[in-house]
This record gives structure tokens, sequence and C-alpha cells, in this order.
């Protein structure tokens, strides 16, 4: 007889569980903002507050997070984390408004939440809180930045500070190939728990080559970019076509001076040989004059 009773009583349990409505999704909170968990039911009888029981607790520790009994909070067992953090909306609580306030958000607040209530009967939900921080704008540097030639390994790397949760950093060229190989990541949380990421990029130098990183965080979506263009000007000439260089130009400055120097030398003796033709011409012309008046 019994085991005839016992799936009737479970029957009418079931029935008189309250129904509850929460997001089906995760509720994603800013670092440091205020968030809401969203909770409510509907009770098809007239009910008082104070026959009203409301209960939030973290899904996995069963730790209390607030709890709401007889017409007032009741915050003795609250986790000490959570003090002076959370709030029910008083003037909603008729309407079937059992939603919890979490003010001034953290990473270690990320997690599970229950929604307990009772009227006469009871029902339960749950919800997850996500926690986003948005990095700060990546940076972009070179190493090394000096003395660089074509065909040189060069690490480009991509800093992006207090954010959370992980990052994507995609890196591409100029041409927007995607660029995969010879990426490292990581990932250094602080106190906080947000992350410092940092994407390092091995690349052969080439002239004239653009390189950029973008950085997506998976709940914000993209937050950053950062590109680098490196030109010819960029990359140093080696010391030895250095030093070529410069013997060339010290050559060419001596052969400049030496033709500068027989040039003037030639000049000097083309304007005595033409004085000294001058003179002649002038003794001789003179001469011939003296001659004719003395044959007269």
């Amino acid at each position: 007889m019994l085991h005839l009773l016992l799936p009737a009583v479970l029957a009418v349990q079931a029935m008189a569980e309250m129904q509850l409505r929460v997001p089906e999704q995760p509720v994603v909170a800013l670092y440091d903002q205020d968030a809401t968990l969203n909770c409510s039911f509907s009770h098809p009888n007239v009910f008082n507050l104070s026959d009203l029981s409301i209960f939030w607790q973290l899904t996995d520790t069963k730790r209390n997070v607030h709890t709401y009994s007889e017409g007032h909070d009741l915050l003795v067992d609250q986790a000490e984390r959570f003090a002076n953090r959370t709030s029910l909306f008083p003037t909603q609580l008729k309407l079937g408004n059992v939603s919890l306030l979490l003010s001034k958000v953290v990473v270690a607040d990320e997690g599970s939440y229950t929604c307990f209530v009772k009227v006469q009967d009871y029902g339960r939900a749950a919800l997850f809180l996500q926690v986003a921080a948005p990095y700060t704008k990546p940076v972009l540097t070179l190493e090394p930045e000096s003395n660089l030639r074509p065909g040189d390994k060069v690490a480009l790397t991509c800093a992006a500070y207090r954010g959370y949760p992980a990052g994507v950093v995609v890196w591409q060229d100029g041409s927007g190939r995607n660029l995969t190989e010879n990426v490292t990541l990581s990932l250094v949380a602080n106190e906080e728990g947000l992350f410092t990421m940092t994407s390092v990029l091995t690349v052969t130098l080439e002239p004239n080559s653009t390189y950029s990183c973008q950085l997506i965080n998976p709940l914000l979506g993209e937050e950053g970019y950062a590109s680098v263009t490196i030109t010819g000007q960029n990359i140093a000439f080696p010391p030895v076509a250095l030093w070529v260089t410069v013997g060339l130009a010290v050559c060419l400055l001596v052969l400049l001076v030496a033709l500068a120097a027989v040039c003037r030398r030639k000049i000097k003796e083309s304007c005595e040989e033409a004085r000294r033709e001058a003179e002649e011409a002038k003794e001789l012309n003179e001469d011939e004059s003296e001659t004719g008046v003395e044959a007269r």
C-alpha cells in the first residue's frame, strides 16, 4: 500500500513547489560595479511579508550571502566578504521580485548563486555570475629597438593590464595574415585577481613591414588594438658597410681635394705662360719699332 501512496505524495510535493525565474544565461558584471542577480516568483495566493523567507547562498559552498525572514534582513550568518555589500528591493518583494543587489563586484564573487524562496511552499533556482574587467589599451614594443638588419630575429611584445577574464591576442601582418607561429602568452594575476597579459611574437625582420596585435575579451569583445611599422629607416647599416661607406667618402674627398690642387696649379702655370708670351711679344714689337726709326 505504501509503495502506491509514495508516488502520489511526491507528485503533490512537486506541484506544491514554487516556480522561480532566474536568467538562463550567466549574468555578466563589471569589476568594481554593482550587479543585480535577478530572481522572481509568482504565487497564486495573497501573502504577507512576514510569511516570506528569502535565502541567497553560494551554490557550491552553501555559504550564506543574504537572508530575509519575518519582514526583515537576517545577516548574522552572512559570509564576511559579503558584509555591507548585499541588499534586496523592499518595495518589490510583494510583487515577487526577490532579486539581490551585489555592490562593488570583485573577481572572487564569480560563481553560482542559489535563490531560495518560501511562502507557504518553497522553490529554488540557481544562476551564474561572471565578472569582467576591461584591459588597458595594448602597448606594443620591439626588442631590440636598434641596430637592426634584414633577417634578424625580432621579438614583438603586446601587453595589457588589469583585465579579466583571460583574453585572446590575435597577431596579424600588414596584409591581414594571421600569425600564430612562435607566439607565447603569459598571464599574471595581481592580489585583486586581475590579469596582466603579455603576448610575444617572434618574427624574421623585413623592411617596410607592419605587425599588429588585437586584444579580445571573451565577455566584452574587442578591447584594444596596437600596431608597429618597421621601415628601411629603422634598419641601421651593419658595421662593415658603415666603415666601407665612410672609407669611400674619405677617398672621394681626398680625390676632390687633389683634383682641385692640380687644377689650380695648371691654371696658375697657364696664366704665367700667357704672361711671359705677352711680355715677349711686347719686347719684340718695341725692337721692331726702334729698327724702323733708325732706317729712316
